[in-house]
């Protein structure tokens, strides 16, 4: 069996502050920040998600839990929501680690590795997960415009900018992934108020605990999955 790797949002501006990392590595898996450690961030469309996959594979994971900050595109899924979609939307990316035909294959999040999850993620109250949902990958760095808003809520449920590359990846690297959407914000034109960066990092602020907490909970099983 492989070891298990966990996949957050960096220090600063991502769902999986210190506190969260420390958490994961406690629980013996291998923590990749995407956007970078420390002072260094990285835009989410300048993140080279094939080196950071293979950096996992070289160190023995077979399966990938990612914890991505996404924006709700339904007014009943509210910040503190966490979600795990079952598909997604990504019609512009061309995105590969391959270089032959293999690389014409259907990616999805790995369906027994999503089981596995939500099997092992608490139950009821605020860390309660959702199973299920379709997660819009959007090109960034913006967000999105209302109008934009409006035409992905009619097919998605969740919208962010770096799962989707990842799940993609990961897929054609021989890696089981699943992601733990964190609904940091309501999407643009969604809530009452234009959204802004400082809106997302003060809801960020309060997902992070409750995420530590789910975390503790459910890598003990995850981790010898």
């Amino acid at each position: 069996m492989g070891r298990l790797a966990v996949v957050l949002g960096s220090n600063g501006l991502g769902p999986g502050g210190e506190d969260v990392a420390a958490a994961a590595r406690g629980h013996g898996a291998v923590v990749l920040q995407r956007h970078g450690g420390g002072d260094d961030y990285t835009l989410p469309h300048r993140i080279d998600h094939a080196a950071n996959m293979r950096a996992l594979a070289e160190q023995g994971c077979d399966r990938v839990l990612a914890v991505a900050s996404v924006g709700s595109l339904r007014a009943e899924l509210g910040v503190g929501s966490l979600v795990c979609p079952d598909d997604f939307i990504a019609l512009h990316l061309g995105l590969t680690a391959l270089s032959d035909a293999s690389a014409h294959r259907a990616p999805s999040f790995d369906r027994e590795w999503r089981k596995q999850v939500l099997g092992a993620w608490p139950k009821g109250g605020e860390t309660a997960l959702r199973d299920g949902g379709v997660y819009w990958q959007s090109i960034g760095p913006r967000f999105e415009t209302p109008a934009e808003v409006r035409l992905i809520a009619t097919h998605a449920d969740v919208v962010g900018m770096t799962a989707a590359s990842e799940c993609i990846v990961a897929g054609e690297l021989g890696l089981a992934y699943a992601a733990v959407c964190v609904v940091d914000n309501l999407a643009n034109g969604i809530g009452s108020e234009e959204l802004s960066l400082e809106e997302v990092e003060s809801q960020r602020a309060g997902n992070v605990a409750r995420l530590h907490s789910a975390l503790d909970a459910a890598l003990p099983r995850l981790a010898d999955a």
